[in-house]
């Protein structure tokens, strides 16, 4: 379906213009609370889009992207964002608005689609948990990029500023590292504090600390927020040949012995291990009231494909159980379920793309 009709389909009847936005579907102001309530966080599930998580290989969304995520129905889109996509590290005030407009189509087609879209800052000034090059400063230890990093989201705080909690939430950092609460704590609140001035209402969701495993207790008391873990655990299995990680054991592990349950130096690695991993450092947030989303889990495409889909079954076993919401990284590529070059796996043409159909079926029941 196209974006007029669905448009026409949907029987749209006005729109507002919104400052430096363009004209968006607005609809009256919701009650979307979270935090430290009885109300149920929908379980949103879905899909990474990673059209502006690199500078040098950005590109434009595509309406395919979200009509497919939509048409297999899913209910999500996190979009992982570099600001140096429009920004840069030798001038963080210096903005481009033509990207800014770009991220304003994802926007625009999510909400077209009936799909809540979770804007990320991957990369922020002074930090990303993967760096190409060392960076000059520490947004954990130091003034400067905190302000840059404000600066940054108060510009998208106040350009989708009326759009509903219920269709847009902002995610602070991308995978916080193991600092100290406090640190954390300070950063967090300080961004909360500058999205809130110019939007009261935003939900934010906030990683967890230590690459988004456990969560920042620190911030019980602010209404209106989640928490964001992973799905990656064991990462001998998600992660098996990847280069990024830096890990030796992801290079030279045998392929042969690479089974699900793993057994590694005596152990057994199994549903209850990952439980362990992937839920059990989140209780004390939960037993507090507090609400979890998984923002990122997957599966790299040089892990065997039935390893992979019996260690996915049960990690979707897991957050199913918890009623927790997923987000897959990614849709297109070597996690995800379209143009994944594995190996292993008789594809489908969907579309003019290659699908693992075994996947999604797994995805969409999951």
């Amino acid at each position: 379906m196209k974006r007029r009709d669905f448009i026409r389909t949907m029987g749209v009847a006005s729109a507002i213009t919104l400052p430096g936005v363009g004209n968006r579907l607005i609809s009256s102001p919701d009650l979307f609370t979270t935090n430290n309530s009885n109300q149920l966080l929908p379980t949103w599930k879905g899909f990474n889009l990673l059209n502006k998580f690199n500078p040098d290989t950005q590109s434009d969304f595509s309406e395919k992207d979200f009509e497919i995520i939509a048409e297999w129905g899913f209910n999500f889109v996190r979009i992982p964002l570099s600001y140096w996509c429009w920004s840069s590290e030798e001038d963080w005030y210096n903005v481009d608005e033509k990207v800014l407009k770009e991220i304003d189509v994802a926007v625009d087609l999510a909400r077209q689609y009936n799909l809540h879209i979770n804007l990320n800052f991957h990369r922020a000034p002074g930090y990303c948990i993967n760096n190409p090059r060392p960076l000059p400063t520490n947004l954990f230890e130091d003034e400067e990029p905190l302000k840059a990093c404000q600066f940054h989201w108060r510009l998208f705080a106040e350009r989708y500023k009326g759009i509903p909690s219920s269709q847009l939430s902002f995610n602070l950092i991308n995978e916080a590292p193991s600092v100290e609460d406090e640190k954390y704590d300070r950063v967090a609140r300080r961004l909360i504090s500058t999205i809130r001035e110019a939007d009261p209402d935003r939900l934010i969701i906030v990683d967890g600390k230590d690459v988004g495993r456990t969560p920042l207790m620190t911030v019980t008391d602010i209404p209106n927020i989640i928490q964001s873990g992973r799905g990656y655990d064991p990462m001998l299995i998600s992660h098996f040949r990847a280069t990024w990680p830096g890990a030796k054991i992801l290079m030279e592990f045998p392929e042969e012995k690479l089974t699900w349950p793993l057994h590694l130096d005596g152990k057994v690695h199994d549903r209850q291990s990952v439980y362990q991993a992937c839920v059990a450092p989140w209780k004390p947030w939960v037993e507090k009231g507090g609400k979890v989303h998984i923002g990122e889990m997957g599966c790299y495409n040089q892990t065997p494909h039935k390893v992979a889909m019996a260690w996915l079954e049960d990690l979707f076993t897991i957050f199913r159980e918890q009623n927790w919401g997923w987000s897959l990284w990614n849709l297109h590529g070597s996690f995800g379920v379209l143009n994944s070059n594995r190996k292993d796996v008789k594809y489908e043409n969907y579309k003019g793309l290659l699908l693992d159909r075994e996947m999604l079926e797994l995805l969409k029941r999951s």
